[in-house]
């Protein structure tokens, strides 16, 4: 059964009430850390494997490896995704992501390594990108699980808002810092990648609040079984997450954004930099709005409307052949994706109860993951055939569609009213 969304309005929330709670900040800050370190490493992996690509490749071939990328960073979320759910439902969420982020620090020690000493090669960086993986198959439904556990049921709401803020923010200085690195080099951008998961891991240790969940019977089979059934049969957040998986899945032609700056517009490692800061620009607006007034009414149809803009502004920048008008274009599809993402989580964080969320956030973040990675090999394998400009357009017609048919699978989900 659907647990209904609570009715009646809540009580109003000011954004003070949540910096009392200093766990939560204390999560929060690691947050932004890791999100600048990742935006960081994620700059530098796919221009580092663009450039060692084309050094015996035409274009089209090497933005095919670019895409291999996010295929090599999926399979190991494919494969442990419901252990990790399971284990964030069982173990303590703050020692699980102190390990995780043990493993993000190994995997850009050995990145940066490999520029300085001069021996990356295709398949190293493809090794490393799913060893990157596996660490962040972990730490999603950790993460995710986490975050409701430092606040009261009160501040939800605002604080999922502030999390897609940290994250957001961090898009928008990490690419920018990201291009600016790699005019020195490679190994500097990875380096500094290490000094951000060496904080972020040491916010997440200060917190000292219970961050033990409560541990339901059952074998580690039954509890996977359990929280994939009720993802399943909860239509709301089965409806949110699956919309998610497929229309990013189609519209992730930003994956391609390395050929786009060096190959398309023609602008190098500093206007790549502002292409990927583009859609957290608009991201990190639409969060601040969000941040200090929520979303009260008519969630459903917001969400709908955000993939279709998200649609709309990716079939913009494939057919955009200017720099400010690609960057433009990039902003409102990252606006619209945030408007999007926020009625999501915070839709499929209020129903589900707090010991079931971490085997949902191992779902959630399949999909996710699904979405963004396999979103990047699915543009690599289109762009093979048609180039990237075709890519992008092909992402963006997918997404619109995708738009329509799950508004019509999902009435529940299209009709959702109050995220209170």
């Amino acid at each position: 059964m659907t647990e209904p969304l609570p009715d009646g309005p809540a009580q109003p929330v000011a954004i003070r009430d949540l910096l009392k709670h200093s766990d939560f900040m204390r999560f929060w800050t690691a947050r932004v850390a890791a999100t600048l370190g990742v935006q960081i490493q994620s700059v530098a992996l796919g221009w580092q494997m663009y450039a060692v690509a084309r050094e015996t490749m035409d274009v089209k071939q090497a933005a095919f490896y670019v895409g291999m990328i996010g295929l090599a960073a999926f399979i190991p979320v494919l494969l442990l995704s419901p252990f990790a759910g399971e284990t964030a439902d069982r173990h303590d969420r703050r020692k699980v992501l102190l390990w995780c982020y043990a493993g993000e620090i190994a995997t850009a020690v050995i990145l940066a390594a490999a520029s300085i000493l001069d021996f990356a090669s295709i398949p190293l960086l493809l090794l490393l990108s799913a060893l990157f993986g596996a660490s962040r198959a972990f730490m999603g439904p950790s993460s995710t699980a986490l975050g409701p556990m430092l606040v009261p049921r009160s501040l939800l709401p605002r604080a999922i808002a502030w999390n897609s803020l940290a994250w957001q923010g961090g898009s928008i200085v990490g690419p920018a810092i990201g291009g600016l690195l790699l005019t020195h080099s490679t190994g500097l951008s990875y380096s500094v990648t290490v000094v951000l998961y060496v904080l972020a891991a040491g916010c997440v240790f200060l917190i000292k609040g219970n961050t033990q969940p409560e541990v339901q019977p059952g074998s580690r089979w039954a509890l996977i079984k359990e929280g994939l059934v009720y993802t399943w049969t909860n239509k709301i957040v089965f409806g949110a997450i699956s919309l998610d998986l497929f229309a990013v899945l189609l519209g992730g032609a930003t994956a391609l954004l390395p050929v786009f700056a060096r190959d398309v517009l023609h602008v190098g490692p500093e206007g790549f930099g502002l292409l990927r800061a583009g859609p957290a620009i608009g991201a990190t607006i639409v969060a601040f709005i969000l941040a200090s007034y929520p979303i009260r009414r008519f969630a459903g149809v917001t969400m709908f409307a955000g993939v279709a803009v998200f649609g709309m502004a990716t079939i913009v920048f494939g057919l955009s052949k200017s720099l400010p008008l690609s960057v433009a274009a990039l902003a409102v599809l990252g606006g619209a994706d945030m408007l999007s993402v926020y009625v999501r989580q915070t839709l499929v964080q209020i129903v589900t109860p707090d010991q079931m969320r971490g085997r949902v956030a191992a779902v959630s973040s399949l999909f996710i993951g699904a979405s963004n990675e396999l979103g990047e090999f699915e543009s690599g394998v289109v762009a093979r055939f048609f180039g990237p400009v075709g890519a992008a357009i092909f992402g963006g017609v997918g997404a619109l569609i995708v738009t329509g048919v799950w508004a019509k699978l999902f009435p529940a989900l299209r009709k959702a009213d109050r995220l209170e």
